[in-house]
């Protein structure tokens, strides 16, 4: 989404500048996990920054969600896999890798859980680094585990079983996409009409990476966890899409809709309307 707004040598030597006009703001890339990216919104460190809609309760005062940029799961998104035949009334007192505390998937897990008459506590759960759950999983330190990465199209390859595709069920339970990443940007940014500048420039660079796919993806590539092109751009495909560019009204019913479940079930705080930053 951001190879457009790029000004800095990239891993493989390539000396990258804008591809599209910034409005006269300068963009610094900012490479980090999404969990951390969770940790430092509470802080308010970052001007704009990507964050989890499980997270957005907690941080609401801070920032506020871009009408761009969000990344949707529409019959499809986290899974719990595990490395025999496994139901999800299984996983009750089973060691359960989960890549974040205020992840979407993690979110999603225990309203899922609560469903079938449990929560947390019914399991052994361990917050761990995403690209960590995998291995752990295999190395037997966990019984399961809950992955947000492109293991959702390779689990299958690496010997393991699905318990539960967590997009799928929402989708079919909810009749909804499952919201779970938001870009977003800082309130005291947002006076004068800045705002809706930044949020266009942020649009313009969604449009032109989708318009020049292959270049994005090749960017992407820079930083992908052994991933090939093909894999890449199958995966960027399922959360890089037409979701990305405006939520558009189910969307935005849909980040409502889990936002309610969530704090209906006590997961998290209630925290009131919510407003999205649309573009100049």
């Amino acid at each position: 989404m951001w190879y457009p707004l790029a000004n800095f040598v990239a891993p493989d030597g390539t000396a990258l500048t804008p591809k599209i006009d910034t409005d006269g703001y300068a963009f610094e890339h900012v490479l980090e996990d999404i969990q951390s990216l969770n940790v430092r919104s509470e802080k308010g460190e970052l001007e704009i920054t990507a964050f989890s809609i499980h997270q957005y309760p907690f941080v609401a005062d801070k920032y506020a969600m871009t009408s761009c940029g969000s990344s949707m799961g529409d019959g499809y998104g986290p899974m719990i896999v595990a490395p025999g035949a496994m139901s999800v009334t299984d996983l009750k007192g089973k060691r359960l890798a989960v890549p974040g505390e205020r992840t979407t998937a993690w979110l999603s897990c225990q309203i899922l859980l609560a469903e079938y008459g449990m929560t947390k506590d019914d399991v052994q759960f361990e917050f761990v680094m995403f690209d960590e759950v995998f291995q752990r999983v295999e190395t037997g330190e966990f019984d399961a585990g809950l992955i947000i990465h492109e293991g959702q199209i390779t689990y299958e390859q690496r010997g393991l079983h699905l318990v539960v595709d967590l997009g799928a069920w929402w989708t079919q339970s909810r009749g909804l996409p499952l919201p779970l990443g938001a870009n977003a940007i800082r309130r005291d940014l947002l006076a004068g009409g800045a705002g809706g500048r930044l949020c266009r420039v942020l649009l313009d660079s969604i449009e032109y990476a989708l318009a020049h796919r292959e270049d994005s993806v090749a960017f992407a590539l820079n930083y992908a966890r052994d991933m090939g092109a093909e894999l890449a751009d199958r995966f960027v495909g399922m959360y890089v899409n037409d979701w990305t560019l405006d939520y558009g009204e189910r969307g935005r019913e849909a980040v409502r809709t889990f936002l309610k479940a969530g704090i209906d079930a006590g997961l998290i705080p209630d925290c009131g309307p919510i407003d999205f930053v649309e573009p100049a």
